[in-house]
């Protein structure tokens, strides 16, 4: 991979990387059953850009949470590339995690005592990926998000967007088919959120798909698409109209000091 290209997963843009068909997840509070997802059917495509909203209860990030494997439904079906998930046992289940799903989460989650290429690196050691290899995807990973100079520092040697950079390498690292990402630019000041925001358009446009959840209309505005949950149901799912892209969002911001 040449610095500041991402190599494309497999697959053509415009064929389904996943689907949900009829998806219900309920939770057991005591003697109290909630229900989280209410049969929702849903299907993203390769290569596209999606955020997903709702207030806190709406089920979004339960359904992020089926969708990065990191729960499962308790009725209805959930496609990955193809796949049944439902039919996977745990050592399948975190392979998958591991080397089709890059996340990206609020918390920049970085070991403290870690260089930012230590710290990316890490996906690899559960991918069985020599050291040299290892060194080159995490170095290739720093560059393409801005930080081909910084791969030595260690996290309190960095601002808080240069942390969810590095996050976003490690995300990166195993060349995931989907990225997602919850509450990115929760954390950052609003140029950090659109400079990160600027790396993910960049990323889609070489091919990722990535879906993202925010609370911040003007943040979801530079997807693609937009999905929005309720009660546990997609009550709007529509393409972004007036999409903002960062690049020019950046260059009536004042730029702050690294």
């Amino acid at each position: 991979m040449n610095a500041g290209e991402l190599t494309p997963a497999s697959g053509e843009a415009g064929t389904s990387v996943l689907r949900v068909e009829e998806l219900h997840k309920y939770y057991q509070m005591g003697e109290n059953r909630v229900h989280a997802l209410r049969g929702v059917n849903l299907e993203i495509q390769r290569g596209e850009f999606v955020a997903i909203m709702g207030t806190s209860g709406s089920g979004k990030s339960t359904f992020m949470n089926i969708l990065g494997c990191l729960d499962k439904p308790t009725s209805g079906r959930y496609l990955l590339e193809g796949t049944e998930v439902a039919a996977l046992d745990k050592t399948q289940l975190a392979r998958i995690r591991n080397r089709k799903i890059g996340f990206v989460f609020q918390g920049f989650n970085l070991l403290s005592r870690t260089t930012a290429l230590e710290n990316t690196e890490l996906p690899t050691l559960y991918a069985r990926v020599d050291k040299a290899e290892r060194r080159a995807r995490a170095t290739d990973s720093l560059r393409l998000v801005g930080l081909g100079e910084r791969t030595d520092h260690f996290p309190s040697q960095l601002s808080g967007g240069q942390q969810q950079r590095v996050a976003i390498a490690r995300a990166l690292v195993n060349r995931p088919s989907i990225l997602l990402a919850d509450e990115p630019t929760g954390n950052l000041d609003s140029r950090t959120s659109v400079e990160v925001m600027e790396i993910f358009q960049k990323l889609n446009d070489q091919g990722l798909t990535i879906i993202l959840v925010t609370h911040e209309t003007d943040i979801a505005n530079f997807a693609k698409r937009s999905i929005v949950f309720r009660d546990g149901t997609v009550r709007r799912d529509e393409v972004i109209a007036k999409r903002s892209f960062a690049a020019e969002v950046l260059k009536t911001m004042p730029k702050l000091e690294d």
